[in-house]
């Protein structure tokens, strides 16, 4: 068993994508889950920051934590190192104080601290509920600073945040031997964050515009040179000009479909109405996927099970006071 440490606010949207790379992913307080199956691609995630070996949970204070701690087995040799963390900072725990009680009952083992470079980092999590103890295991790669939209070869406003593009990739099934596809490519930020987790990605956009820039930014940043310490190498890339609603792709192509729809009532290209836009790519994304997350500015349960979906999870994700998208995970309804 594994504790998570969770990253933003939304921890249901933590969870599933969580569960992308690991099994039986359960909320266990908040900014905490717990998993089995863990392994080095929840480095990947966007929305965990770490994963610990469990050593169990309890209340939320000092005192609970060091007799947790206490009555423990600890099977490891080396040197060790406490570190505390307040979620979210509302648990009103002295995380100092936690880890020198919680330094001393190692100490008190027989263990040497290394604040350094330790062999063993354990890690005292505490939420407005609960405290749980673990082992790190897997920290996640955090440069998604680097890759802001602006900062890319070719920009166009509108562009999804790293973060998030990087979270829909793995829902959709991004990882090594995997294959995404993005229909509505834009400026490739999707496809960037599938290929930096080892996905081959395929970008599709009916722009020549859009095709050629998301060329410029997939070969600037899918690269050996620019994949993280513990990623996985990039993947291969490739873009062509095409119809969402008409892909030109063989049945089953891909192992997922990803991409932010339009927003608002009609689509840019050819003025083509918005509905016949992503109904057709629905069905299509259907045809040639066994998974697809699909991102617009208001909700398309309706249209997604007319083609042949189902809809396993939803979230709304605000963007600013006049948008907030909705994210619907789905799956074929045949599967």
């Amino acid at each position: 068993m594994y504790l998570l440490e969770l990253a933003g606010e939304d921890d249901a949207f933590a969870v599933r994508e969580a569960a992308a790379v690991a099994t039986d992913v359960a909320r266990l307080a908040p900014g905490l889950a717990t998993a089995r199956g863990v392994d080095a691609r929840t480095r990947g995630l966007a929305y965990t920051h770490r994963a610990s070996e469990y050593v169990g949970r309890t209340d939320p204070d000092v005192a609970s934590a060091r007799a947790l701690l206490s009555a423990a087995t600890v099977e490891r040799s080396g040197t060790v190192a406490v570190r505390a963390r307040d979620v979210r900072g509302r648990s009103s725990v002295d995380t100092q104080a936690a880890e020198r009680e919680l330094g001393a009952v190692l100490v008190d083992r027989g263990f040497a601290v290394d604040l350094d470079d330790p062999d063993h980092e354990l890690r005292a999590v505490f939420s407005t509920d609960a405290c749980a103890l673990g082992w790190l295991a897997f920290e996640s790669v955090r440069d998604f600073g680097d890759r802001q939209p602006t900062d890319r070869p070719f920009f166009q406003p509108g562009s999804m945040d790293p973060l998030l593009a990087r979270a829909l990739a793995n829902v959709a099934g991004a990882g090594p031997e995997a294959t995404i596809l993005d229909p509505m490519c834009g400026t490739g930020g999707g496809l960037i964050e599938a290929g930096l987790v080892g996905a081959d990605v395929l970008g599709v956009d009916a722009q020549s515009k859009m095709v050629r820039g998301a060329a410029e930014n997939l070969g600037h940043c899918l690269t050996p040179a620019r994949s993280a310490e513990g990623l996985p190498d990039p993947g291969s890339w490739h873009t062509v000009r095409g119809d969402a609603t008409a892909l030109p792709l063989p049945d089953d192509a891909v192992d997922g479909v990803v991409f932010d729809a339009p927003y608002g009532r009609q689509s840019k290209i050819a003025n083509q109405p918005l509905d016949d836009l992503v109904t057709g790519a629905l069905a299509e994304a259907c045809r040639v996927a066994p998974r697809a997350v699909v991102v617009a500015d208001r909700a398309w349960d309706d249209a997604a099970r007319e083609a042949g979906w189902r809809v396993t999870d939803r979230f709304e994700r605000r963007v600013h006071r006049s948008l907030t998208r909705h994210v619907l995970v789905l799956a074929r309804a045949d599967r």
